[in-house]
């Protein structure tokens, strides 16, 4: 008798949960739909940058699989789009198909967003060690601004475009060049280390203030981490947003089971 009565007094209490519950679920999945196309528009940008850093300095990667975190992102991305329109669409009307599908593509979208994040995060932290050795060789087998050798002129090009001279810093141009025993009355450094203020400067190491100081392993490896840690916490951020989706959307769907399967209900068989 003292259940029924417990059970009787918990009635109204789960009644306005149920008022207020259901409408936050909707509410919430709209603004959620409206986030995760924002969210596309990040991993666009996240993805695209891996893809760009890879094929600007891709003479210094010996792995092609540093791509795969890029255009997982950008995967993600687009199926973000069509996602957030499902979000959109189920929270103004209740489709169970749409509501299927919209699960459907959440589970795709945390699988490829959970392997670009564990990729992003493994080829920041083994890259480190593989860019100090084919730097260091690249650098080594360097012959000159105006050779057409492809290892010449990435290093050239990594040089201009990062603003940085040698690999550790501008002095590894005199140790290369004693290690190859040239001895001349001015050792000079690449003129693509040369600062564009100063048209005059020929590399002359003697002159230190035309040449960058700071070296390309420390440059690229800072933009290398800075993108792979901008795609890690982006998926990490929109895996969360997809979990809060799911959840909203399997509130509504509790409120309102699939009919084709109210049969085994057992108020049918009474």
């Amino acid at each position: 008798m003292k259940g029924v009565r417990y059970s009787a007094s918990l009635q109204p209490l789960y009644c306005t949960m149920e008022s207020w519950v259901r409408p936050l679920a909707r509410v919430l999945l709209a603004l959620l739909g409206l986030i995760l196309w924002g969210a596309a528009a990040a991993l666009v940008f996240g993805g695209a940058f891996v893809i760009l850093t890879y094929k600007n300095y891709k003479s210094f990667f010996w792995d092609c699989f540093l791509l795969v975190p890029g255009w997982l992102a950008i995967v993600s991305a687009f199926l973000l789009l069509p996602t957030g329109a499902l979000a959109i669409s189920i929270s103004t009307r209740n489709s169970r198909y749409q509501q299927g599908t919209f699960m459907y593509l959440l589970v795709v979208l945390l699988c490829l967003e959970a392997s670009s994040a564990v990729l992003a995060h493994v080829y920041s932290d083994r890259m480190s060690s593989e860019l100090n050795c084919t730097m260091g060789h690249l650098f080594h087998q360097y012959n000159g601004t105006y050779s057409h050798h492809p290892g010449s002129r990435a290093v050239d090009v990594i040089q201009r475009q990062l603003q940085c001279c040698g690999v550790h810093n501008y002095t590894d141009w005199a140790e290369a060049a004693a290690s190859r025993h040239v001895h001349t009355g001015n050792i000079c450094a690449p003129e693509s280390c040369c600062k564009e203020t100063y048209s005059d400067c020929t590399g002359d190491m003697h002159r230190s203030e035309q040449l960058f100081q700071e070296g390309c392993l420390r440059k690229l490896g800072y933009r290398l981490q800075f993108v792979m840690g901008y795609v890690f916490w982006c998926c990490v951020v929109v895996g969360c947003l997809e979990a809060l989706a799911a959840i909203s959307n399997g509130i509504l769907l509790k409120h309102r089971p699939f009919q084709d399967f109210r049969i085994l209900d057992s108020a049918t068989f009474s």
